[in-house]
């Protein structure tokens, strides 16, 4: 099946549902870049840093780049001056060093929290009593030229729908406890909006437990050779 039906039938998967496809086109050719963007998808996830900037220099510049791998600081800078969103920030030093990149680019750049909800080692993501400590940080309220919008989480790798299921239910109740406000941290600069939980195997199960951008790449290309 082409990448354009692909995308055309996952789009009437998540018809129902709040959830926006991201296509993941790490690894993937600019010719299927450039089929992703004629099947009107706007929205490229990508993992590496410098495969995103090379990409971007070079596509259509209306496309949205997602930041959806791990970020170190010392990477941030290449990126600064256009991604639109960044999923994967798990510390406070990173948040600081992104205001700091934005700043210089006279930007306020979005981003999520990445949240540790996997039964696995090799996930990154911050605990919930981590989280709280850098939403309770005064240092937060400093930082102008960010925005959280979210928060956003891997599930484990597993066959098991049940786990799976009950890691992005816990996603989604924190988010809405934190959307609730029953917290009680009020900041200018954060704003609850953004689930970002879905992959090629289970983004409908993650849409329909809440999601609002789902991360989809062998879905649309098939398996990386």
């Amino acid at each position: 099946m082409s990448i354009a039906k692909q995308i055309l039938s996952i789009q009437n998967d998540l018809a129902h549902t709040h959830a926006k496809l991201i296509a993941v086109t790490k690894t993937r050719s600019i010719d299927e870049l450039n089929l992703t963007y004629d099947a009107g998808i706007l929205d490229f996830g990508e993992n590496r840093v410098q495969e995103l900037v090379e990409k971007q220099a070079i596509l259509p510049k209306d496309i949205r780049w997602h930041q959806i791998g791990h970020l170190q600081t010392n990477k941030v800078k290449y990126i600064a001056p256009f991604v639109h969103l960044i999923h994967t920030v798990d510390s406070l030093k990173l948040l600081m060093e992104i205001n700091q990149q934005a700043i210089k680019n006279n930007r306020i750049i979005k981003c999520l929290f990445q949240m540790y909800i996997a039964q696995e080692e090799t996930k990154f993501g911050l605990l919930p009593n981590e989280l709280y400590e850098i939403l309770e940080n005064p240092i937060l309220a400093e930082l102008k030229n960010i925005q959280i919008v979210g928060l956003m989480g891997m599930a484990s790798f597993t066959e098991d729908t049940n786990q799976i299921s009950k890691e992005f239910t816990s996603l989604a109740q924190l988010l809405h406890h934190l959307k609730s406000n029953q917290t009680g941290i009020q900041l200018g600069n954060i704003a609850w909006d953004e689930l970002s939980m879905g992959m090629s195997s289970d983004y409908l199960l993650a849409a329909e437990l809440g999601s609002t951008l789902v991360r989809v790449g062998s879905a649309i290309y098939g398996a990386r050779e």
